[in-house]
C-alpha cells in the first residue's frame, strides 16, 4: 500500500496537540464536533499555529443544522474566514447550499477567493447534493481544493461505491477525501476499495473532568444530557497505529 496522508479531525487545541504527537499529517480545526464541527475560536487557532508544525485547515461553520445560510450568517462566515486565514490557517473547510441542497455557486466561489493560494476544502455538505457529479464538476471549476465525502452514505464503508467512481471521474483535478464514520479495522480495505491517497477521521478516547461531579442535577448539553463528567480527545496512541497502518 502505497503512503496515505492520515488527517484528523480535532474539536480543541489538546486533540489537536495529540494528533500531531500521533504522528497526524494534517489536521481539520473545529469545534463542537458532536453537531458535526462548528468554526474555532480564535484563540484554539493561535495556540495550535503556535503549537503544531503540520498544516491546520479550520472550518467556517456558524451554526448547526443544514449548510442554507442568512445573509448575516454569511457575513459571519466572511469575517471568519478573514480571520482565521490572517491568523495562519493553512487553508479552510466549508460548505454552502441553496434550499434546493445544490451547491451555492456564488458564495462558495467567494469563500474560494477568499483563500487565495491556500486550501480550501468543501466538507460534506457535499453527500446531500442531489448529484454528486454535477457537484464535483462545479467544485472543480471554482478551483476547490478537495472535497471530503462519506460517498453519500452514513458512513465511508458505505459509500465505498461512490467514492471510487468520484475519485475516478476527479482524475487528479481535484482531490477526494474519505471520510465519515471509518471503522478503524476497516482502514485498509477503504484505502483499497477506493484507491484514494488520503483519509480523514477520528481517534478518540475518553478524558475525565470531575469538576461538576459535586452537583450532578445540572447539566449544560441540551436535551441529549450527555455525560458532564467525561469528553473525548484524541488519543495518540491511536492515532500512531493508524498512521503506521497507512505507511508503505
Amino acid at each position: 500500500m502505497p503512503n496515505i496522508l492520515l488527517e484528523i479531525c480535532c474539536g480543541s487545541i489538546d486533540d489537536a496537540l495529540q494528533a500531531q504527537a500521533g504522528g497526524a499529517a494534517r489536521i481539520e480545526l473545529c469545534s463542537a464536533l458532536f453537531l458535526g464541527g462548528l468554526t474555532p475560536s480564535i484563540g484554539t487557532l493561535d495556540e495550535a499555529r503556535a503549537q503544531l508544525k503540520i498544516p491546520i485547515i479550520a472550518m467556517v461553520r456558524p451554526r448547526s443544522g443544514g449548510f442554507c445560510y442568512t445573509d448575516a450568517e454569511f457575513r459571519t462566515m466572511e469575517r471568519d474566514a478573514e480571520a482565521l486565514l490572517a491568523r495562519g490557517a493553512d487553508g479552510l473547510v466549508f460548505g454552502i447550499l441553496k434550499p434546493d441542497g445544490t451547491i451555492d455557486d456564488r458564495r462558495t466561489r467567494r469563500l474560494r477567493d477568499l483563500c487565495g493560494n491556500k486550501q480550501s476544502v468543501f466538507h460534506r455538505a457535499f453527500d446531500v447534493t442531489p448529484d454528486p457529479f454535477a457537484a464535483l464538476e462545479q467544485l472543480i471549476d471554482m478551483g476547490i481544493t478537495r472535497v471530503l465525502t462519506s460517498g453519500q452514505r452514513p458512513n465511508v464503508v458505505e459509500g465505498m461505491d461512490l467514492i471510487r467512481k468520484l475519485i475516478d471521474r476527479a482524475a487528479g483535478r481535484i482531490e477526494i477525501l474519505p471520510g465519515g464514520g471509518i471503522a478503524t479495522h476497516m482502514l485498509e480495505e477503504v484505502v483499497k476499495r477506493t484507491g484514494c491517497t488520503q483519509v480523514h477521521l477520528t481517534a478518540w478516547t475518553t478524558a475525565s473532568d470531575s469538576s461538576t461531579e459535586h452537583n450532578p442535577s445540572v447539566t449544560f448539553g441540551g436535551a441529549l444530557y450527555p455525560p458532564e463528567n467525561s469528553y473525548s480527545i484524541t488519543d495518540p496512541g491511536l492515532v500512531r497505529s493508524l498512521a503506521a497502518r497507512l505507511k508503505g
